[in-house]
């Protein structure tokens, strides 16, 4: 589904001192590039703020004036656009992820019946202009949405004309004149926010549980090196066991490098990225247990000859 994306990152905060947000970062990264991460199959992306180094190119656009408000951004935004659909972020969404995206993209752009029935009962048959995320605590989240660009452009203009500016309006005057439906938090920390320095802190700390942290490293990791690519996290975290177990230690990171600069390779001939790095780290996973095996009770050799 084709779309332009949005992301204001203009803002006083207020809350954190006056610092700049967008710039701060969680997991190594900026909170603005940890949201253009989420919408990075964008068509157009149009960040409104002012300039600063990004992990991606976007086009740049600024209120009039500056600090306007979030009207006054959008409209700025939205104006650098073309698609029938864009997305519209805060830049301070360190959990948003590309299924988020997805399902709001989705919503927002889909058919009605044409007799208006749908399974649940009437529904309006020209379909919503817009998809809000709603969070846990059922609050709608209007940066944290996509929405029809006609229908936005039509209210934003006939705000300006009744208010003669756009300065200082709040996103309710616009979203309460549109077609919204909603979509909700399927993952508990997409809509989560950083307003404050105990909401940086408690980021921080998220991505550093348990649960989370691999998944967070290895998406930050990507982002950095510039590639997009599924990871098989068990089987490489099983192949690296192998050849510590079977190898020596240090073999676990040296051969997981060379799995990855085999599969870089297989792909640049034409393979499939994620099956080629399945397919070496097959090879390499077999080499390691036949070496493991050579020593007679399978244990890690550290390249000695059994005795």
């Amino acid at each position: 589904m084709s779309y332009d994306a949005i992301v204001l990152a203009g803002g006083a905060a207020r809350r954190l001192g006056g610092a700049d947000k967008p710039g701060l970062r969680v997991g190594g990264r900026t909170l603005l590039d940890r949201v253009l991460d989420a919408c990075a199959d964008a068509a157009a992306t149009v960040v409104v703020g002012d300039r600063r180094p990004t992990a991606r190119p976007v086009r740049w656009a600024r209120e009039n004036p500056p600090g306007a408000g979030p009207v006054a951004a959008l409209d700025a935004g939205l104006r650098e656009t073309t698609a029938e659909l864009v997305l519209v972020l805060s830049a301070d969404l360190p959990f948003l992820d590309r299924g988020t995206v997805r399902a709001l993209l989705a919503a927002s752009g889909e058919q009605r019946a044409a007799d208006g029935e749908g399974p649940e009962g009437p529904v309006d048959p020209e379909g919503p202009e817009g998809a809000l995320l709603r969070d846990r605590t059922g609050r709608d989240q209007p940066l944290v949405a996509a929405y029809r660009a006609e229908p936005l452009r039509r209210e934003i203009a006939l705000l300006a004309a009744e208010h003669g500016t756009l300065s200082g309006l709040p996103l309710r005057a616009l979203t309460a004149e549109l077609r919204l439906t909603h979509v909700a938090d399927a993952e508990p920390l997409a809509s989560f926010d950083c307003d404050t320095w105990e909401d940086l802190a408690s980021a921080r700390a998220r991505i550093r549980e348990h649960g989370n942290v691999l998944d967070q490293w290895i998406t930050a990791a990507k982002a950095e090196l510039g590639i997009d690519v599924d990871v098989d996290t068990k089987a490489l975290l099983d192949l690296a066991r192998d050849a510590a177990h079977g190898v020596a230690r240090p073999a676990a990171p040296l051969t997981t490098f060379l799995v990855g600069y085999a599969a870089a390779r297989a792909e640049a001939a034409g393979a499939d990225p994620a099956a080629a790095v399945a397919e070496a780290s097959r090879k390499a996973a077999e080499l390691a247990l036949r070496w493991a095996a050579e020593t007679g009770d399978g244990t890690a050799s550290g390249g000695s000859t059994p005795g």
